[in-house]
């Protein structure tokens, strides 16, 4: 609540104050019929099965290197994945596997075999799953591709979204499979798997490897430096997943023509796009709706300097309605961009189907949704496979926002017309009221 203090004021400021609070209203009032932004779309319905997390704890012989707060890497992890599974929510199946923790010899052939399945995905029971976590000894080799297609068995397939939590110190020895083909393999299959790595150990070979996983799945990477803040990042990334499993991205592919492109509905798709590529898809906006729309697109692998995203909505002629782009230089973890369009009002387009029951043969448009880049790869990285695309599209009622550039404009014009006359009458009304008290001062 305001104070409001009371004290004497001249006439002629008081009469300054009211003008200002007429300016005020007049402002308001004309800013008041700005249109404001439509409500967003609800949340999405409950999942029909729980989240599911498989941990991969790397077990190779570096993890015994003692270098954070005076522990070594293994006892730091094992006291970490302790606590996450102390607070893992009753719903979520949990599954922990490791990497080169059972094979102690020296043939590579061998070592690089070593994945197990140290508990499996589902219900946890806390003492044996922490009872499992103490028996894991660093012996072997780094064999991460390995184990993470193994864990993505784990985890199995089915319509919601699964993590995966990698916590590891060192590179892969094993390639191949290179992890980062692995991952790009993953995501490909469209089994809504989303890969986050953490890191112990701070060399840059290790980091571009865990960045590159993480960015071929859409998941994040971590270098972890201290106790507390593994714990805390791995119980965020388990929490992520009761977030984020019941939102599951559709596969889908894009075309080169809009006639040819598939036919979105209101939704989140995922695709792959390759370097400099066009992708196209369709969407039917009846008149009275608004057109939203986004696209992120992931660089996950080492690309050149310079590029950008571009989304664009076109009629089925070609015709640009609307556009959003993005552009950077050096590596970043996603480029993205959005666009906004309002149907006409009008029936005098063309006539499509309707996207929803019950207003068949409604005169609409179909837009064109066009996604290109302008990525391009560097020397010796691999350049057939698409990077992973994420388009999100909404159909909702029109907001009364100005179709184009000219409202705006005239909006704009109207205020400062009402700003300028109403400066022109304050300047008379002051003008007025020193003539008057000039003229009693002289009576007087």
């Amino acid at each position: 609540m305001r104070r409001v203090i009371t004290t004497k004021t001249p006439r002629r400021t008081a009469r300054g104050a009211a003008l200002l609070g007429a300016l005020a209203i007049a402002a308001a009032t004309v800013l008041g019929g700005l249109p404001a932004h439509a409500d967003e779309p609800g949340a999405p319905p409950a999942a029909t099965e729980p989240p599911k997390v498989d941990l991969v704890l790397d077990g190779s012989g570096s993890m015994r290197t003692t270098d954070i707060q005076g522990k070594s890497r293994m006892a730091v992890a094992q006291q970490s994945i302790n606590e996450v599974i102390d607070a893992l929510p009753a719903e979520t199946e949990f599954g922990i596997r490791t990497l080169g923790a059972t094979y102690p010899g020296n043939e590579q052939k061998e070592g690089c075999k070593d994945t197990q399945q140290l508990y499996p995905v589902g219900k946890t029971d806390k003492t044996q799953a922490k009872t499992a976590v103490a028996t894991v000894r660093p012996t072997g080799w780094t064999p991460i591709g390995v184990a993470l297609r193994a864990a993505a068995q784990d985890l199995g397939t089915g319509p919601t979204t699964r993590r995966i939590v990698l916590i590891t110190d060192g590179e892969d020895t094993c390639a191949p499979p290179d992890p980062c083909d692995v991952a790009r393999e993953l995501a490909a299959q469209g089994i809504h798997l989303v890969i986050d790595t953490l890191g112990l150990a701070h060399d840059d070979k290790t980091r571009q490897q865990l960045l590159c996983i993480a960015n071929a799945t859409g998941g994040t990477f971590t270098d972890v430096r201290t106790q507390e803040q593994m714990t805390q990042r791995v119980k965020q990334l388990v929490n992520r997943a009761q977030d984020t499993h019941a939102v599951t991205p559709a596969k889908v592919a894009g075309a080169e023509k809009c006639a040819d492109a598939p036919v979105l509905t209101p939704g989140v798709y995922t695709d792959r796009e390759k370097f400099s590529e066009h992708r196209v898809y369709r969407v039917p906006v009846q008149p009275g709706q608004e057109l939203r729309a986004s696209v992120s697109v992931t660089p996950d692998r080492a690309v050149a300097r310079d590029y950008g995203v571009l989304l664009q909505a076109t009629d089925s002629t070609g015709q640009e309605l609307v556009r959003g782009n993005d552009a950077g230089s050096g590596r970043t973890d996603v480029a993205s961009t959005g666009v906004r369009w309002s149907a006409p009002g009008s029936a005098d387009d063309e006539v499509s189907p309707s996207p929803t029951a019950g207003s068949k043969g409604a005169a609409g448009r179909t837009v064109c949704l066009v996604v290109s880049n302008s990525f391009a790869s560097t020397a010796n990285v691999q350049a057939d496979s698409g990077l992973p695309l994420e388009l999100t599209v909404d159909v909702t009622a029109a907001s009364p926002a100005p179709d184009g550039p000219a409202m705006g404009l005239g909006r704009g014009w109207i205020l400062l017309g009402v700003l300028t006359l109403a400066g022109l009458l304050a300047g008379l009304i002051f003008g007025w009221l020193a003539r008057w008290r000039i003229a009693v001062w002289r009576e007087n």
